[in-house]
């Protein structure tokens, strides 16, 4: 399954090559699976599919701070289940069924001193709207997979707005290696919390205001200012996460959850979670790719298990 997602999206890049021209815009697919890191599991946070559009912005005189600005558009659905997509009842679950289905726009301003600030907007929904269910019965039924069964105690329907900012900072650089800061925060009905950590990239990288780390490969300048024509390097990128709501987890922030009647499994959410990330990034005048491992502590106290993913992302720019 892998392989053949990864050659789809290869595919599906490769094919806007006919239409690019300039670096000024680029689209992109992101696709998330347990199953990429060949563990066999099916669990928690078990797939997701994302798609991008970024477009640079002219940067104005005015704007004496500012290397690079960035519009992006996305729309992307994330779906968990507990410890398999299989339970014999609501006593299986560790983890609620849910799905999230999500429009949402940034604005990335990257500045001179190798800082940004990136500002976001994201109307979804989760419960049965979202789609979870279909989706995941048509990776199972095209792949082979095992029988589902226990979307029917899924997070019910919820209209979710959630706002976000993140910040990045350069601390320290050498020729092949340096040191940012990173954090994030959301706000919403839907997503709650904040996060700090840093990464560490060893390789042949770009400034942080015309970088993948920083999703700016985009720009209306030239290449002249990089400090390489290509970039190719390993990432290390740990983040301590303060979670204050999760509706994937505990459902609708505004209703109540005790109607006997209900078939949906809610949990208790952990307040505090360990991510870290790892992977390699390189990019050619045209491509970009990301290949990453995450790796998550429990983010639901009934989890039996920590969990963890692959992450495939892969960019053309275009005119």
């Amino acid at each position: 399954m892998p392989n053949k997602l990864f050659l789809t999206l290869v595919c599906l890049l490769s094919a806007t090559c006919l239409f690019a021209q300039t670096r000024g815009h680029e689209f992109g697919i992101q696709s998330d699976n347990d199953s990429f890191l060949a563990q066999g599991s099916d669990r928690y946070y078990t797939n997701g599919i994302f798609f991008y559009y970024r477009k640079a912005l002219t940067v104005k005189p005015t704007e004496n701070d500012l290397q690079n600005k960035v519009l992006g558009f996305e729309l992307g659905q994330k779906m968990f289940n507990p410890q398999s997509g299989y339970v014999r009842g609501p006593f299986d679950i560790d983890r609620p069924f849910a799905a999230y289905t999500y429009l949402g726009s940034t604005l990335n301003f990257l500045y001179k001193n190798e800082s940004n600030l990136k500002l976001g907007a994201q109307l979804g929904v989760v419960g049965p709207a979202a789609g979870g269910e279909p989706v995941q019965k048509l990776i199972h039924n095209t792949f082979g997979f095992y029988q589902l069964n226990g979307w029917q105690y899924q997070i019910k329907n919820d209209v979710e707005l959630n706002l976000s900012a993140e910040y990045n900072k350069l601390l320290a650089r050498a020729s092949w290696i340096d040191l940012t800061f990173s954090s994030y925060a959301n706000l919403g009905n839907g997503f709650t919390g904040a996060g700090a950590g840093g990464m560490v990239r060893l390789g042949n990288f770009n400034q942080l205001f015309n970088s993948i780390s920083t999703q700016s490969t985009v720009s209306t300048g030239g290449e002249e200012k990089l400090l390489h024509k290509h970039e190719i390097f390993f990432y290390y990128k740990p983040l301590a996460n303060l979670v204050g709501y999760d509706a994937t987890i505990q459902g609708s922030l505004f209703r109540k959850h005790d109607d006997p009647n209900s078939l949906e499994v809610v949990s208790e959410k952990k307040p505090f979670i360990f991510s870290q990330q790892v992977g390699v990034a390189f990019t050619t005048s045209r491509f970009a790719f990301d290949i990453a491992a995450v790796f998550h502590t429990k983010d639901a106290k009934e989890m039996i298990r920590s969990h963890q993913w692959g992450s495939i992302t892969g960019f053309y720019r275009f005119k």
